[in-house]
């Protein structure tokens, strides 16, 4: 049987790891709205987060950064490219800058000074600064040039991407785990139930980084043609907003929410180069519960995820895994017979 304070820790723990999938979610449907991309790599954000701060603590060279020099050299290449054969040469300079001399930059950071003596939020600072350029690069040299094609196109785009993430994963981080340490050792006692402090910031957080989002859609210019591109692209093309533009965006989005993730959950699970994916998976199951489309019901569909899962460890702890998939059926069932079915780009 279970009783109240054993419930109370599951409900603790399924909030937690819900709060991770929220934001997951929000990023997932974000992308699909924006560029209709089902953004399967999306995990590897989470494991690249992680993996990278754990380097920077045991101050080693995180393999992200040789990913952030080739992916700016290959994008700088093409698009390099594309500005001198059409003349537009003023362009050059941001592209050398954003390509080419900010990875330099980093890699300057990290080979002069000594990053595994830094204070732990300038560490955090500084992998989110090597990673997070990733996505803008990543949608550059892998969907961009396919932006028109259909969706399923894009999917098998995409489950490519995720393969030679997670290829260049392992080469970068190996086959062994890493947890960081806690942001917070404290704990606090609330009726039945003790709540670490890495709970409380990991909860805190992701709220924090909602209602930051929430803000950035409702009053940033930017926000704005993110919002019309992903009600309708034509109208927002012929409104002026690049819908280019609003892709990179919405990576550079992803990929933020993606790394901070990993960040937020390294000191709780031990992440390894693959550890992203399955994560992801769970967040991308609250997102299908909002039709990717809903913010607010992919926000509560992952949260729903999290306590199913903590609850399914309990009782079921070998089918915890296929019970928290399972939830995708009934969705789609209902989806399937709620929602007009229309031609695509219509």
């Amino acid at each position: 049987m279970m009783d109240l304070q054993i419930a109370l820790l599951l409900g603790q723990d399924g909030i937690t790891n819900g709060a991770i999938y929220a934001l997951l979610s929000l990023a997932l449907v974000l992308v699909f709205t924006v560029t209709r991309v089902i953004y399967i790599p999306q995990g590897e954000f989470v494991a690249f987060g992680a993996l990278t701060l754990a380097s920077f603590q045991a101050g080693k060279t995180p393999g992200t950064l040789w990913l952030l020099i080739g992916a700016g050299v290959a994008v700088a290449l093409v698009d390099l490219t594309i500005a001198l054969r059409s003349g537009v040469l003023r362009r050059i300079p941001r592209i050398v800058g954003w390509n080419l001399v900010y990875p330099a930059a980093v890699a300057a950071i990290v080979f002069l000074l000594k990053p595994s003596e830094f204070p732990l939020l300038a560490q955090i600072a500084l992998a989110l600064v090597l990673v997070v350029p990733l996505g803008p690069m990543v949608y550059r040299l892998a969907f961009q040039p396919l932006a028109e094609a259909s969706v399923l196109v894009l999917l098998i785009v995409s489950v490519a991407v995720h393969l030679a993430l997670v290829g260049l994963g392992l080469l970068f981080f190996g086959a062994e785990g890493s947890r960081t340490p806690a942001f917070s050792d404290a704990s606090f006692d609330l009726g039945l139930v003790k709540v670490n402090g890495q709970t409380l910031w990991v909860v805190g957080a992701s709220l924090l980084l909602i209602v930051a989002l929430a803000v950035f859609f409702e009053r940033t210019i930017y926000g704005k043609a993110l919002r019309a591109t992903a009600m309708n692209r034509t109208g927002a093309r012929l409104m002026g907003i690049s819908t280019i533009m609003a892709g990179k965006l919405s990576f550079l989005l992803a990929a933020l929410i993606g790394a901070f993730s990993g960040i937020l959950i390294a000191p709780i699970t031990t992440i390894y180069y693959d550890t992203g994916f399955l994560i992801g998976l769970k967040g991308f199951v609250g997102a299908i519960v909002g039709g990717l489309g809903s913010y607010p019901i992919a926000a509560a569909g992952a949260i729903l995820v999290g306590l199913l899962e903590a609850f399914s460890s309990f009782w079921a702890s070998a089918f915890k895994e296929v019970i928290v998939f399972t939830l995708i059926i009934p969705v789609l069932v209902w989806l399937s017979l709620t929602t007009r079915h229309v031609e695509e780009d219509e």
